[in-house]
Order: structure tokens, then C-alpha cells, then sequence
């Protein structure tokens, strides 16, 4: 991919991951648009980056995304890149009764159906565009089942199977369909945890968004580092010791919080 003369359009723009792909796209020299549910932190990230345009939108709110996609067609007509980054990820006890239907729906309607509805409102338009590309963000868990994070785990893998489908059904066209795949990642989405991961088993995160950038202006339809390599054939030869190895840190969590509280991380 040219990202020097692309518009990128990137949900999720304001922290971690997309933060920094709006970092190293800016220095790529491609027009850059950002998307956000907070206001005040896509006025932090536009001072930051004076040269990058804003619109508040939230991908789990379709009239957010029609509302979206309206403006940013009329504004910035080159648009031929979308980057669908906008995620949330919770440590959930699934015994937790407190929890309403909409509370439990709220990563599946930012991680999965968000990512499908932009594709589905995007897709006319960047099939007009000479060269395009859609990237979805999935996750190395999309391999391997995190049972702390139940529900984050069901939706990565969703992404993951959404974007094979897609890059199939796009063969023809000139859209190019790329799944970045991170490892964990030293970012905000664990901020509020009760039991922080080990930094040592974390990625930095300016070095995972330029082993993307690298793979992008390459055309390889997986964004990943080596460790995603060795998580997928470990997933394929060994399946149960990984998840019984991610499984020790929700008894490790069970048991910070005691049997009285299953309600870990819902913000």
C-alpha cells in the first residue's frame, strides 16, 4: 500500500494501539482522520496531531456509524483506507448475575458488530477508489481463549473468521483486506484490571504498530509480529496448555476477589 498519498480513516484513534498508528501514519505523510466516543480526548489527540481530522462516533451506535460516514465521504472524498481498531476488553466472571444484557453486549457491539457495520457502510465507497484497503484488528487471543476475558475472546475470534470471509468475498476487487493481529500489548485496555499482566510478556506498542506498518506497505494480509507465529502453532499442536495457562490467572483473579464478587472490570 501507498501511505504516503492514502486517507486513513481510524476508530478508536485516541489511546494504545490506534493512538500510534495515528503516530506513525502522520509520519508516513497520509491524511489522517480519527474517530472516538470521547470528546475531550479527541480534543487531546487533535493538539497532539494538529494535522488530523476529528469526528466523535461510536462504532457500537449504527446511526453514529450512517452519521459517520455521511460526513467523512462529503469532506474527505479520497478516503480509501479504514482501519476498524476501536476495541474493549474486560475481565468478566460469567457467574456474575449483576450484569444486564446490554452490559454483557457491550464488547461484541464495539469489537465485532462495530467492525462489521463500518465494512458493511465503507465498502461501496472503497470499491470506487483505484487502490483500498480495510484492516481489522483481531488478536492473538483470537487463537487461544482467554477465560478471563470470555466475551473479548468470542468477539477477536469473530473478527479474525469475519476478515478471512471478507478478503475472500474482495479477491476480485480492489480492495485489499489485511488482519492485524497484536500479541498483548502495553496498552490502556488494561487499566482498570484488578491483576495487571506481566510486563515481560507484553509488546511495546510502537513496536507492534511498526511491524503493521511494515507488513501494510508490504501487502502481507496478516499484521504480525513472530510471537503471533508461534501462538498459532502452538494453538494448533498444543491447544489445551494454552488455555489452561491463561485459566490460572482467572483462579488467580477468582481468588484477589474473594467468592462475594464476580464483577471485575466493567468499565
Amino acid at each position: 500500500m501507498d501511505l504516503k498519498n492514502s486517507t486513513v480513516l481510524i476508530t478508536g484513534g485516541t489511546s494504545g494501539i490506534g493512538l500510534e498508528l495515528v503516530k506513525q501514519l502522520t509520519q508516513q505523510g497520509a491524511t489522517i482522520i480519527v474517530t472516538g466516543r470521547n470528546t475531550d480526548a479527541l480534543t487531546e489527540t487533535k493538539q497532539q496531531f494538529p494535522l488530523i481530522h476529528t469526528f466523535q462516533s461510536d462504532v457500537s451506535n449504527s446511526k453514529d456509524i450512517e452519521a459517520l460516514y455521511k460526513s467523512v465521504i462529503q469532506q474527505f472524498p479520497d478516503l480509501n483506507i479504514i482501519i476498524n481498531n476501536a476495541g474493549l476488553m474486560r475481565l468478566i466472571d460469567l457467574q456474575d448475575q449483576r450484569m444486564d444484557l446490554d452490559n454483557i453486549n457491550q464488547e461484541v457491539a464495539t469489537n465485532l458488530t462495530g467492525t462489521i457495520q463500518m465494512v458493511h457502510r465503507f465498502l461501496p465507497h472503497l470499491i470506487t477508489k483505484r487502490t483500498a484497503a480495510i484492516v481489522n484488528v483481531s488478536s492473538g487471543i483470537a487463537f487461544m481463549a482467554y477465560s478471563a476475558a470470555p466475551v473479548y475472546s468470542a468477539t477477536k475470534a469473530g473478527v479474525r473468521a469475519y476478515t478471512q470471509a471478507l478478503r475472500l468475498q474482495l479477491e476480485d476487487t480492489n480492495v485489499k483486506v489485511f488482519e492485524m493481529i497484536p500479541p498483548g500489548v502495553k496498552t490502556n485496555l488494561q487499566r482498570d484490571w484488578i491483576k495487571q499482566p506481566n510486563p515481560g510478556m507484553m509488546m511495546s506498542v510502537d513496536k507492534m504498530v511498526a511491524v503493521a506498518i511494515d507488513g501494510l506497505k508490504k501487502d502481507k494480509k496478516e499484521l504480525k509480529p513472530f510471537l503471533i507465529s508461534v501462538i498459532k502453532t502452538a494453538s494448533r499442536i498444543i491447544p489445551g496448555v494454552l488455555l489452561k495457562f491463561g485459566h490460572r490467572e482467572f483462579k488467580e483473579i477468582k481468588k484477589m476477589k474473594g467468592t462475594g464478587s464476580h464483577q471485575w472490570s466493567l468499565k
